[in-house]
């Protein structure tokens, strides 16, 4: 099997796995917003958000750097999964004090007290499971992780439906997300040691203060990545209130379904770039030139759609408490189109050991951020918060396009130019849209079928394109 063929499968795997999934989250996420109510939903993003920060210190970039190097020496799987798993759950106890700790500084009130410690177990049980899908894409079998991802969010969603009918409220809603992971981590430990490789448990500190060490750049990096990605809802529930944060998350939880392709791809690809990093650097840059492309093709004309019918969706799937959460997503939205670029590039330059760089572009990003929240959320509330998530990602973007050019990892001259492709018809989209005025319903449709006319008009895929299709379809 070729690599490409190598690479379709994994993804099939995932991407089938993740559209259930989102159906899932999509499910629940309407009906939590809806039965919580705004500012219990507003509890619920700041206990996620905070837990999603301090997952750092259950990972400490482990995950990143054992998928890194198993992918270029299966045999060392077991010594790094048998120290990694009882280290992580060293740390994730630390974690829990750490929380404690935090909680009584910011004179958190009994629930909101309560549900985040609640959601604190669960970062634990989640950042152990990521360790095991991890080391489902370094040996590139990726249908372990779908079948993880999948049983995982069917339950999470039945334990969620038993908590709303049985009207268990929030905590109830947190004890599901801690249960469903638990059964997830199972499965996925089950499946490793049945099909992949046996952990070999020990704790060998000196092996694990030395994993530990090569691993916090990669920390380092997810944690500045969360910063600026999750602190702004805990800034707004401290700055302006729990009903702000509500707004803001509702938003955030939607447009976290369409990072679904994203977060595959990159799932597929980081192990796959390690290799060539090694092996083929000419395959580096053209597996991170695809990657752009695919990436902007799927998600820039659905940015443009959202602007257009962002109160239809809202009020679709939230309800009218949710009103203004349509302002919110008319700006978030392209952060998903940033995200996309940002997250390709920091694929290549982890994958080529430019960690260190990649620190840089997020400290500076994440310092941008806050100071610019203190600013922004005081005068606009949760828009400022989306505006700055926006600019924060418009920085990131500009400095790592400047680190792959001095590394010498240019893109060549023609992705901007298909870039620039996906842009026009996407404007074409738009431009139709808004003089068509139709319904969202009847938009849809006709969207597609004017934005891929308008793509293939301009022939956005070529020779290269072609190839990797047939290849895929073992045609070649």
């Amino acid at each position: 099997m070729s690599q490409v063929q190598t690479i379709f499968k994994n993804m099939s795997w995932l991407f089938i796995s993740q559209i259930v999934a989102s159906i899932c989250a999509f499910i629940w996420t309407v009906l939590m917003a809806r039965y919580l109510g705004v500012t219990k939903y507003g509890i619920f993003g700041f206990a996620t958000s905070l837990t999603s920060i301090l997952m750092v210190t259950t990972d400490l970039g482990l995950n990143t750097h054992i998928v890194r190097h198993i992918a270029t020496d299966y045999d060392s799987a077991p010594k790094y999964l048998g120290n990694a798993i009882p280290l992580k759950c060293i740390f994730g106890v630390g974690t829990m004090i750490l929380t404690l700790i935090i909680l009584i500084l910011m004179k958190t009130d009994e629930l909101t007290f309560t549900v985040t410690l609640l959601f604190t177990i669960e970062m634990v049980l989640k950042t152990l499971t990521y360790l095991l899908n991890g080391s489902f894409q370094a040996f590139e079998e990726g249908k372990y992780q779908g079948i993880e991802n999948t049983l995982l969010h069917v339950i999470l969603l039945i334990f969620i439906l038993i908590t709303i009918f049985g009207d268990f409220d929030i905590i109830g809603i947190a004890i599901s997300y801690i249960l469903a992971n638990a059964i997830a981590f199972g499965y996925a430990y089950y499946a490793l040691e049945k099909n992949i490789t046996k952990p070999k448990f020990e704790l060998d500190f000196p092996f694990c203060k030395e994993i530990t060490h090569l691993s916090l750049p990669f920390a380092i990096i997810s944690l500045l990545y969360v910063i600026y990605y999750s602190i702004d809802i805990v800034m707004l529930t401290n700055m302006v209130g729990p009903y702000a944060s509500g707004i803001y998350n509702a938003t955030y939880k939607l447009i976290s379904v369409l990072t679904l392709f994203y977060s595959v791809y990159t799932a597929v690809i980081f192990p796959v770039m390690s290799k060539f990093f090694n092996d083929d650097e000419a395959m580096l840059l053209i597996s991170f030139e695809k990657s752009i492309k695919y990436l902007m093709l799927a998600i820039i004309p659905i940015a443009v759609a959202t602007v257009f019918y962002s109160n239809d969706i809202i009020h679709l799937i939230y309800g009218h408490k949710y009103d203004a959460a349509s302002s919110v997503l008319c700006i978030l939205i392209w952060t998903v189109c940033l995200l996309f670029i940002s997250g390709a590039t920091t694929t290549l330059l982890n994958a080529s050991h430019k960690e260190v760089a990649v620190t840089k572009i997020y400290a500076i990003a994440a310092v941008f951020n806050i100071v610019l929240n203190l600013f922004m959320i005081p005068y606009l509330s949760y828009d400022g918060a989306a505006i700055t998530t926006v600019l924060s990602d418009v920085l990131i973007v500009i400095i790592q396009g400047y680190v792959i050019y001095k590394s010498g990892h240019r893109p060549n001259k023609k992705l901007y130019i298909d870039i620039m492709k996906i842009i026009f018809g996407s404007t074409i989209l738009g431009i139709a849209l808004y003089f068509l005025n139709l319904n969202m319903w009847v938009a849809l449709p006709v969207g597609i079928i004017i934005y891929f006319a308008a793509v293939y008009l301009l022939r956005v895929f070529d020779y290269d394109d072609k190839y990797v299709i047939k290849e895929i379809l073992g045609k070649n």
